[in-house]
């Protein structure tokens, strides 16, 4: 490809920040918050109009399964805080075994919620300005500023322009590994299958929510091309999407557009609505760190030494998992860490710690590894991690799991719970 040189003078902002995390999902929030409430001066930028990410912009408004589907919690600290929090002010389904906290009885029914999305977003917005975190909208963070493998910055990119923010510690919670990539982080590369949802309406769902007396029954899920998670339905004509090139993801959003069009405009165009389309592209696992550990499917049921929390299966009863603090960093880069689905993970694993609550989990291990390395003077890849483990889980992470919560009967593992739909 032909290039050219492009110089510019770019204005440095005078504030610095001793954190500053690049994504508005809910691990860049967790991460975020969590150093936050620890006293540090945080900067959270975030690319949208929203916060949320997928769960809110993107309409994937489900916190999976917290539970190992016998009615053990397995997931805590801010995963809980956030979903309690994402059913206070909006519409709400939490099954009623889980409504109050811990049930009652052993119970096979999953602890899971659905919320408004748009709800949600707006509650994060008060939520956040009011912990005294710097908020910056409709901006996204386009270059990491390197010293060798040290980051003193990042340029933004808004309506005013090209700046730069210097920062001690820089969290990519971007979903795509944007900064590391651009920082030259080794990082590992995913397809991700062609799936577009959306929220309608029809006068049929909306009379189902007059009868009920619950405004969600007034919602639908409708599609573009209706793929699943493991890839069925795929168009073999349609190659895999890895979310890091500008043009395969415009191609990506046009062709799931295009369908959906294609599927609706044949309906009476008085009977259904579509009420929200997703803001963003609904891309799962397209760019990863390659970190000093990368979590497998084969590491069901090991214990870590440096767990940062333990997390459960969201497809499959049983199955555990932990956390080690490895699938955030790389090292030799001494500030700069990641969270939710940009952590080290591969095929099915990868799946695992992207959803909601665990990156939420990893999340919040990032912002407590930045105040480690901030008050111990050194860098993020050389922590000590039994800090950021005692900080975990002072803040009621789970950092291992019960051996007997190991199936005897190997049968009995991996049974599906009910099904969560489109995450």
């Amino acid at each position: 490809m032909e290039s050219i040189v492009f110089q510019e003078r770019i204005p440095v902002r005078e504030k610095s920040y001793d954190v500053i995390v690049a994504g508005g999902g809910v691990a860049g929030l967790a991460a975020a918050l969590t150093a936050r409430r620890a006293g540090k001066e945080v900067l959270l930028v975030e690319k949208s109009t929203m916060l949320g990410g997928l769960a809110t912009l993107g309409l994937i408004n489900l916190f999976v399964p917290m539970c190992n589907g016998r009615g053990t919690q397995i997931i805590f600290g801010l995963a809980e805080e956030f979903l309690r929090y994402s059913i206070r002010y909006g519409w709400a389904k939490i099954p009623d075994e889980w409504r109050n906290g811990k049930p009652e009885k052993p119970t096979e029914v999953r602890y899971t919620a659905r919320f408004s999305p748009n709800i949600f977003a707006l509650a994060l917005t008060e939520f956040f300005a009011a912990e005294g975190i710097d908020l910056l909208f409709d901006v996204t963070c386009s270059a990491p500023v390197m010293e060798g493998k040290h980051c003193r910055g990042v340029i933004i990119q808004g309506k005013s322009g090209r700046e730069f923010i210097r920062g001690r510690i820089i969290v990519d919670a971007t979903g795509d590994s944007d900064l590391l990539r651009r920082a030259g982080v080794p990082t590992l590369k995913r397809g991700n299958f062609t799936t577009y949802a959306v929220k309608a309406i029809s006068l049929e769902s909306c009379k189902k929510a007059v009868e009920t007396g619950r405004i969600e029954n007034a919602l639908w899920g409708h599609a573009g091309y209706a793929v699943n998670l493991y890839g069925k339905g795929q168009p073999e004509e349609i190659p895999l999407c890895d979310g890091t090139d500008t043009d395969q993801v415009s191609h990506f959003l046009e062709i799931n557009q295009r369908k959906l069009f294609e599927r609706i405009k044949g309906d009476d165009p008085e009977s259904r609505e579509i009420v929200t389309l997703p803001g963003m592209a609904q891309l799962r696992t397209t760019c990863c760190i390659e970190g000093d550990y990368t979590l497998r499917e084969s590491d069901t049921y090991r214990h870590f030494e440096d767990s940062i929390g333990a997390i459960c299966d969201f497809e499959r009863r049983d199955f555990l998992y932990e956390m080690p603090y490895r699938i955030l960093i790389r090292s030799g880069y001494d500030n700069m860490i990641t969270a939710g689905r940009c952590a080290s993970g591969e095929g099915y694993a990868w799946d695992v710690i992207r959803v909601i609550p665990p990156a939420i989990i990893s999340g919040q291990a990032a912002g407590n590894a930045a105040v480690v390395a901030l008050d111990s003077k050194c860098g993020i890849d050389r922590v000590d991690v039994a800090e950021v483990q005692k900080r975990q889980a002072e803040q009621n992470v789970m950092l291992h799991f019960d051996d007997a919560l190991i199936p005897k009967d190997s049968a009995r593992a991996g049974e599906k719970g009910e099904d969560i739909g489109h995450i």
